[in-house]
């Protein structure tokens, strides 16, 4: 049993095998958060709620004149809003009246076996014996809105899982325009915010600030989670390393508008909220309506970032992944995106296979232009119907052909997107994502669809599946090539415009269920202009999210680094690609470029023909380290061995099997250095006292290895890739 009652005090406790959880109602039945760390078994630790008289920080009317009782800093489970609470709110509403006020109230508790879920959104699943769940009413007696506060604990994890259900039990209609998935709140510490920004081409870059006096937000109202900024977030002291010291992380398994904001308040506490964006955002609640929350997915660590990302890493791979590649291996692909562009046809793709079969790839996937009038990215999008101007006889000659090679074959699509030069948009202008009387924002020249809309989505899912049916299609890269501005929707009256950002969440993730209940062997693949829409929403649907449209290896190093806090290595699509390389310009060697795409699941991204035939050689065996090293890249535990954000004269990350037997050191040189310095890498992961031979020659102890490290090898030139296999030796 994870969750612990006392009944009396009316205190509740979160155990897992590493941490604690706990919070109390208070005399004025306030939900106070009382702690959030290392276990403390079921001790109050309410000792710790020590508070004076602050000038303008007022009380609760009951209080009476109990003056150091103020709701501006009581540590909160679920904040308040608009009655005394100035900080950070988890909620905001507009009541019958006019008024903004929440005040939330203990209402009582109940226990269930198992996990929850919520309807409608992708959530973390599991059995009975995964996780127990708690779940405390909060209540606002005046307008009768009702908070249930969801908590499932997993207990072996060290992770915790967090949603909102909000009901309104009163006789009136309430509109959310805030709803946070999760509030903590920390009385001490002195914290930085890490998290991980970026752009197209160059995602999830980490950063590290320390908190000030006031507010910090991380979001995006871009309509996806986005390329600027993950749903994503971690605190930590100043101190905190991979390997020593606390951390907190919070990510929200959904893939829309979200926000991230932390504060330290006038007594240096810390709040960190997360949830959907408030900005877009009015949800209307009738009288008896409920509205759930997107979930937040939480672990503390006291040794280090490494433990963190461990933990997560493991939950997200077994209980969150779903489908036939949640562990099979999946295939060595090679998309013709670069090496084509839109000028193909069914001869040139199947030369491409032809080569590509020969050398051990083991799937083709056909990538834009294959549809409507698509030869270029200006028109075609939304008429989901084969050009058989460039593809003769459809598909199926080609999907034949390929599996012929021992092949399977892939298919992109971009769903959610339309060109106004379109069949489809001709003959369904309202579909499109626009203000009526003002000319829509572009990008790639192409306007989005109302996935709110339920025909629009039975037409997407007419078509797909269709599509899909008419050939042997394996995979599908869902792709998704612009933001979302001009938000709108033809079929919502003017005053629930503000829920068109979130149904349009509801949409996607509805199809996409409907898709992979009917397809339950497609390996879905996620992307959004590579990395745009990289989070724990989409990757309930697709086990795999193409990383970054950023190809190039040494750019790579720090996009996967920055990914790997959070995401599991099996969730990155990481490819070869041409050399120049498309975005920069760089060549390294394509076994520099295997050597970073291996941190992922692999493929190629170029015309494997055109290589040498020493290139081939190496494509040959880069194929076969990829097979031979599949269940130890990833199942098992990532390490970082070095920040490449930092060091940019070498880089090296580690793979270690979950039984120690094995593990996987690689590396780049990134710059060569003319009498340099000797560098020493210490690896991690091993056991102590066992013996492990390193690429089949030297043996050194667990306990030498990591704490001497490896010699990482001096080479001259540039990028050059570096690899050590360790075995323990029986």
């Amino acid at each position: 049993m994870a969750i612990y009652i006392d009944e009396q005090k009316k205190l509740f406790t979160l155990s897992t095998k590493n941490t604690s959880y706990q919070m109390m109602a208070d005399k004025y039945l306030v939900l106070n958060h009382l702690y959030y760390g290392e276990n403390i078994g079921q001790e109050d630790m309410s000792y710790l709620l020590d508070y004076q008289d602050r000038g303008f920080s007022g009380n609760p009317y009951e209080a009476g004149n109990e003056r150091d009782y103020s709701l501006d800093s009581r540590p909160q489970e679920y904040s308040t809003n608009g009655v005394g609470d100035y900080r950070i709110n988890s909620v905001s509403v507009i009541n019958a009246d006019g008024s903004d006020a929440a005040d939330w109230r203990y209402a009582g508790y109940t226990i269930e076996k198992g996990k929850y879920a919520i309807p409608g959104m992708p959530a973390l699943y599991g059995e009975e014996k995964d996780a127990d769940t708690l779940i405390v009413e909060l209540a606002d007696k005046v307008t009768g809105l009702h908070a249930f506060l969801y908590y499932s604990v997993w207990e072996e994890r060290d992770i915790i899982t967090r949603c909102v259900k909000f009901v309104n039990q009163g006789t009136d209609a309430i509109v959310l325009t805030k709803a946070a998935s999760m509030n903590l709140d920390l009385m001490s510490g002195d914290w930085e915010l890490m998290h991980f920004h970026g752009r197209h081409n160059l995602e999830r870059q980490m950063e590290r600030v320390p908190l000030m006096h006031g507010k910090m937000t991380v979001e995006s109202v871009r309509g996806a989670s986005s390329h600027q900024h993950n749903p994503f977030a971690i605190l930590c002291s100043k101190d905190t390393t991979e390997e020593a010291g606390p951390c907190y992380g919070t990510a929200l398994v959904y893939s829309g508008n979200f926000l991230i904001e932390a504060e330290k308040d006038q007594m240096g506490q810390t709040r960190l909220t997360a949830g959907i964006n408030s900005q877009r955002f009015a949800w209307t609640l009738e009288a008896g309506a409920e509205f759930y929350t997107p979930e937040a997915v939480m672990t503390y660590s006291s040794e280090g970032f490494e433990k963190m990302s461990s933990n997560f890493h493991h939950t997200f791979r077994e209980h969150l992944c779903r489908g036939k590649y949640k562990h099979e291996r999946r295939p060595v692909l090679i998309n013709n995106w670069e090496a084509t562009y839109f000028d193909f046809d069914k001869e040139k793709i199947l030369n491409i296979a032809k080569g590509a079969s020969e050398l051990g790839v083991e799937m083709l996937v056909l990538d834009d232009g294959w549809f409507g009038k698509r030869e270029g990215d200006v028109s075609g999008l939304g008429d989901w119907y084969v050009n058989t101007d460039k593809l003769e006889g459809g598909l199926k000659p080609i999907a034949d052909g390929i599996n012929a090679m021992g092949m399977k074959f892939g298919l992109w699509f971009e769903p959610e997107c339309i060109s106004e030069d379109s069949d489809l948009y001709r003959a369904h202008p309202d579909w499109a994502i626009q203000i009526p009387g003002r000319q829509p924002n572009r990008s790639r020249y192409q306007l989005i669809l109302d996935m709110g809309r339920e025909d629009v989505r039975d037409y997407l899912y007419e078509r797909m599946t269709a599509i899909l049916d008419s050939a042997n299609i394996e995979y599908v890269k869902w792709d998704m090539n612009r933001h979302i501005s001009d938000v709108y929707s033809a079929v919502l009256p003017k005053e629930r415009q503000g829920e068109a950002s979130h149904r349009y969440m509801l949409g996607l993730y509805d199809l996409l269920e409907r898709l992979v209940s009917r397809y339950p062997d497609l390996l879905l693949e996620g992307c959004s202009g590579g990395g745009g829409r990289f989070d724990l929403g989409m990757l309930y649907y697709s086990p795999q999210i193409w990383c970054s449209d950023d190809t190039d290896a040494v750019e790579r190093l720090s996009v996967q680094y920055g990914t790997s806090f959070c995401y599991p290595i099996s969730a990155v699509g990481s490819h070869v690609s041409a050399v120049p390389n498309h975005q920069t310009g760089r060549i390294t060697p394509v076994e520099t470029r295997g050597t970073v795409a291996m941190a992922g699941s692999f493929g190629y991204e170029l015309d494997l023909n055109l290589l040498s035939d020493g290139e081939k050689e190496e494509v040959k065996e880069q194929i076969k380290t990829f097979k031979k090293y599949y269940n130890l890249t990833h199942e098992g535990e990532y390490y970082r061995l070095t920040n490449p954000m930092e060091n940019r004269l070498y880089a090296a990350w580690e793979f270690v099997s979950q039984d120690q037997s094995e593990a996987l050191v690689h590396g780049m040189q990134i710059l060569a250095q003319p009498s340099g310095p000797s560098i020493h890498i210490p690896v991690r992961g091993l056991k102590a006292d066992a013996m492990y031979e390193v690429n089949g020659e030297l043996v050194r102890s667990g306990r030498a290895l990591m704490h001497g490290g490896l010699n990482f090898p001096r080479q001259t030139g540039d990028f050059k890739a570096v690899e050590f296999y360790l075995k323990e030796v029986k």
